[in-house]
């Protein structure tokens, strides 16, 4: 469903990811780790599209971002990085965007806000206007806009950024909710995220796989990903991702 093939992207004479592959299936929640500048948000804006492979492809659901983007987009949920943007708008103005963006107007798109927003515990916020919201909020309300649609894939990048433990909680339990029906993919720093919800790992440093398994492997007896981590990827230092 969320496909990767021999993703390449230098910037100047920095390559930042190099050969990148995978493949994720609906049922998966895999986690993207690595250290600081690792690659990991440049390869996720490779999938979806926002920035373009000097080398490679991605597919969504059979499609390739590159060849059929409108087509690909329609099939995955996204959410970057430190998100931002449409501050002056309200919370049920910036999902009504959304969902108008993926064709739901009118009732369907109401309703769409109200299927997301109760998921997600964002009502409350509804009619708050986004620069006013506190970063954990703001990151909520960005986290919906991934789920409009109810896409058979998402792209997570850091979801987890900014949010108080409740809220970290909130996230966990709609994305184990989700789970058996899509393919998820998110970045994180967090390796308590990866623990609490990976079933697959896939360590990236610069630039490069260099693990990929799933997480009880990856995990030590006390279900920790972190000694796998520093073993791979201690010590070791990259520029920037």
């Amino acid at each position: 469903m969320i496909e990767a093939q021999f993703l390449t992207r230098a910037f100047g004479s920095r390559t930042a990811v190099a050969d990148i592959s995978f493949r994720i299936e609906p049922g998966t929640i895999a986690a993207f780790i690595g250290p600081n500048g690792a690659g990991k948000t440049t390869t996720m804006r490779l999938l979806t599209g926002s920035l373009r492979p000097d080398r490679g492809r991605t597919r969504i659901g059979g499609l390739d971002v590159g060849g059929d983007p409108l087509g690909a987009r329609a099939l995955f949920g996204y959410l970057p990085e430190s998100a931002a943007g449409l501050d002056d708008l309200t919370v049920r103005e910036f999902l009504m965007f959304a969902a108008e963006s993926r064709g739901l107007w009118g009732a369907q798109g109401t309703a769409e806000i109200s299927r997301v927003s109760d998921a997600t515990g964002l009502a409350p916020a509804l009619d708050r206007i986004m620069r006013q919201l506190s970063k954990g909020w703001r990151q909520r309300a960005w986290f919906a806009q991934a789920l409009i649609g109810d896409a058979p894939a998402l792209i997570l990048d850091e979801p987890t950024d900014g949010l108080d433990p409740l809220q970290r909680a909130v996230m966990h339990r709609v994305i184990r909710a989700m789970a058996p029906r899509k393919a998820i993919l998110l970045s994180t720093h967090d390796l308590a995220t990866a623990e609490a919800l990976a079933t697959r790992v896939i360590v990236i440093v610069e630039g490069r796989i260099a693990a990929d398994a799933p997480c009880r492997e990856l995990a030590d007896s006390t279900g920790r990903l972190g000694p796998v981590f520093e073993r791979i990827a201690g010590g070791r230092q990259a520029g920037h991702g």
